[in-house]
């Protein structure tokens, strides 16, 4: 292969290992992931323009010294805790035979289009929501926009939801709508061993760990700190810290587009940096209530904006300049 074609985006599609490579002058940024154990689509690893691996490795790869709790949470995911009743979001092969009729997967159907152009690439995909009976509920068309502007590598997700012949409930709960798992060195430093239950009860433990190397903080864009995001709204939240002596920064910047905007955010200090949207009543402790609801054949869209930047941190500036960029940015055609 010459020079040229390594220079800029090339999309690499590997049906075997069921992964389409997006790269970056012939380095990988990221992968859109189908794998049968994830239970849903996802993107991964996410890395750096300069090959820093942002996201936690486990349970696909096992990294010492990474946690191995919430085996669902796994690279740049979208899904949500209770779509007519059953989990989506929880869903991974940890969950006993016994239960899983409970829960519901995400499948990858196909890749709609692909396209690679210089500092830029695209890659949509379809995927169906279904029941443990394989009944369809939901239909879902997601776009990805990849762009690479000196230090920033910029994932644009947009995605639309169509409720199939069935009525679609998304029950007003905690856990959703678009997140990702960062890795150990850009979680915050941990205080205390800590329990998290989920809608059915089930306990997860985050044990206390040793903090050494750990050096995440949030920020929001309402000047919130660390663990006071978690449960505020805002148009925007960043997670700053330091891996491989580097200065690390993931934002992710709400539309007002979206439904329930602007977003409360469910960002946890061990590593999970979430939007949700659809959840209300527990982060407004009682005070905000939603059961969104689609219609047969009804459609809902989202859009949302990652920036996985390296280099100094950004600021609260250079978040709302992104943010106000969003929302002039026009998405790529296929």
């Amino acid at each position: 292969m010459s020079q040229q074609k390594d220079k800029g985006f090339r999309i690499v599609e590997k049906k075997d290992k069921k992964e389409v490579a997006i790269l970056f002058n012939n380095q990988l940024l990221t992968a859109y992931c189908y794998y049968d154990s994830s239970r849903k689509p996802v993107l991964f690893p996410v890395n750096t323009v300069d090959g820093i691996t942002v996201t936690r490795s486990y349970p696909f790869r096992i990294v010492p010294g990474e946690r191995t709790d919430h085996p669902h949470h796994t690279g740049i995911w979208f899904n949500y805790e209770s779509v007519n009743g059953l989990d989506f979001w929880n869903n991974s092969t940890a969950i006993p035979l016994e239960k899983r009729a409970q829960y519901g997967t995400i499948r990858h159907q196909k890749i709609i289009n692909k396209k690679a152009d210089g500092a830029q690439a695209s890659l949509t995909a379809s995927s169906i929501w279904v029941r443990p009976d394989n009944k369809v509920l939901l239909n879902e068309e997601t776009s990805y926009q990849f762009r690479v502007r000196g230090n920033d590598f910029i994932i644009d997700y947009f995605t639309t939801l169509t409720a199939a012949d069935t009525t679609v409930v998304f029950k007003d709960v905690k856990d959703g709508l678009l997140a990702i798992r960062v890795a150990r060195e850009l979680e915050m430093p941990s205080k205390d061993a800590t329990g998290f239950v989920d809608e059915k009860g089930n306990v997860t433990a985050v044990k206390k760990v040793d903090n050494e190397g750990v050096t995440g903080m949030y920020y929001s864009s309402e000047g919130l700190k660390g663990d006071d995001v978690w449960s505020s709204k805002g148009t925007w939240v960043m997670l700053t810290g330091k891996k491989q002596n580097k200065d690390i920064t993931i934002g992710l910047i709400d539309h007002p587009a979206n439904i329930g905007y602007p977003a409360y955010w469910h960002a946890r200090g061990y590593g999970l940096f979430a939007v949700n949207p659809l959840g209300r009543k527990v982060f407004s402790n009682g005070k905000e209530d939603l059961n969104f609801t689609l219609q047969p054949h009804q459609s809902v869209s989202f859009k949302y904006r990652f920036i996985i930047h390296s280099g100094p941190s950004l600021t609260n500036d250079d978040m709302n300049k992104l943010a106000a960029d969003f929302l002039s940015f026009k998405r790529q055609s296929p």
